[in-house]
């Protein structure tokens, strides 16, 4: 079961960063379908017997390389459509379907197979608002999406499907047929309610999945840093 604290410590951080203004939009798949977009050697995770898709976009601050070369440029915006998945070890992990980002230079994490898209991407706050945009560059057509979010009441004691859908310790990809494991450490998500108020996206039909159905779980953080990703290791 997933856990609201970081499973190992990463004591040697490739990278580091402020993960900031994050929304958290999931819907509930049939785990054959999420299943069919894994490479092998993954088993789709559930809980309540579905598999879940999540959408959820951020700001990055702070990055740093090996936790002291800063990344060159502002702060920058990045877009995930994850799943979760079983390791065959029984570890649980994050897969990313597809990641939208706004700064070119995190484009060279697609040498460990992340799967990363050069996109125009937004974040605005306006009191309880919180408003996302991109589209991805290049090719067509190119998926986009436009999301509103009102951010509601503090969870001052998440449920057991709240820790499930935000805390994950460990990112899986795949690159050159083997599957590739990335650490994570940080501080327990302090975590809101939210409510959609406006939500437009073709990053779903993008990855092969069918429109989501009915409405989504919807959590906000204000963030939390620093976030540290370990050496990335073969699975």
């Amino acid at each position: 079961m997933a856990s609201v604290r970081a499973e190992e410590p990463v004591t040697v951080p490739m990278l580091t960063a402020r993960w900031l203004s994050q929304s958290f939009v999931h819907w509930a798949h049939a785990p054959e379908e999420v299943q069919a977009l894994l490479p092998d050697g993954l088993e789709v995770d559930l809980f309540q017997d579905a598999a879940w898709v999540g959408f959820t976009p951020f700001v990055m601050d702070s990055v740093k390389a090996f936790g002291a070369l800063p990344v060159p440029g502002p702060a920058f915006f990045e877009t995930n459509l994850r799943t979760y998945v079983r390791l065959p070890s029984g570890k649980d992990g994050l897969w990313f379907l597809s990641i939208e980002v706004g700064n070119p230079l995190m484009l060279a994490a697609r040498v460990i197979g992340v799967p990363y898209h050069l996109g125009d991407l937004e974040v605005a706050k306006d009191g309880p608002l919180v408003r996302y945009a991109g589209v991805r560059r290049g090719g067509a057509p190119r998926p986009s999406y436009r999301l509103t979010v009102r951010v509601g009441d503090r969870v001052a004691e998440p449920t057991e499907r709240d820790v499930w859908l935000t805390s994950r310790w460990r990112a899986v990809t795949r690159r050159a047929g083997a599957l590739w494991e990335t650490p994570v450490e940080h501080e327990p998500w302090p975590l809101a309610r939210a409510t959609v108020l406006e939500l437009e996206e073709s990053l779903t039909a993008r990855a092969g999945l069918t429109p989501p159905a009915g409405d989504p779980v919807v959590h906000f953080s204000p963030g939390v840093g620093p976030v540290r990703l370990g050496v990335t290791r073969p699975v």
